[in-house]
């Protein structure tokens, strides 16, 4: 079998949810795996100097009117949430704290619903906590081998250039967002 797709991923980006809507069967139809591996955009744009697309002017309102454009084109629910964008280090330490992948993807899936569904504040501890909880997950946040796993994670993240969520890397070759979907699917039918 061919190489799982690394998907990277911030909780707090509406392009990354969207993306994890859509990345296994994009992946199964051409018989890859999918290693998810959520990361933090704030310590990315500390080496990138970005900033939060609603940060930027002009480009962040525009930005909000194509979260939602694209969830529509893409049948995806969605709701722009009422804390947006928000930190996202419990939800990522959450979900470094299962050893299973299917745990680790469950819990990702459902913390991006609350967030982009169901305006659940995932920037909140305690609403991190009870998400988890409800799968049956009850991690220790405040672990600090945790801690230094999540942080081992995000800073091998920027090591791979991810700067950017979602950002894949099929086969070593980087792609950066969920516009780059219908090129990820031609390179996995061969590279180009």
């Amino acid at each position: 079998m061919a190489a799982p797709i690394d998907f990277y991923f911030d909780f707090a980006s509406p392009y990354g949810y969207l993306a994890a809507e859509k990345i296994e069967p994009l992946a199964a139809k051409h018989g890859r795996g999918v290693t998810w591996r959520p990361t933090l955009l704030g310590a990315a744009f500390k080496v990138t100097g970005g900033k939060p697309l609603p940060e930027w002017p002009l480009k962040g309102e525009y930005s909000k009117r194509d979260f939602l454009r694209s969830a529509r084109f893409h049948n995806v629910a969605f709701h722009l949430p009422s804390a947006f964008p928000v930190g996202t280090v419990s939800a990522c330490r959450a979900f470094y704290s299962l050893n299973s992948e299917k745990d680790r993807v469950n819990l990702a899936k459902a913390l991006y619903r609350a967030y982009f569904v169901e305006n659940v504040n995932i920037g909140e501890t305690e609403n991190v906590l009870k998400v988890a909880a409800a799968l049956g997950f009850k991690p220790d946040l405040n672990d600090q081998a945790l801690k230094d796993k999540t942080k081992t994670e995000v800073e091998a993240s920027i090591a791979r250039g991810v700067f950017g969520s979602p950002y894949l890397i099929v086969d070593g070759e980087p792609f950066w967002g969920f516009d780059r979907f219908d090129q990820v699917e031609r390179w996995l039918r061969g590279p180009f």
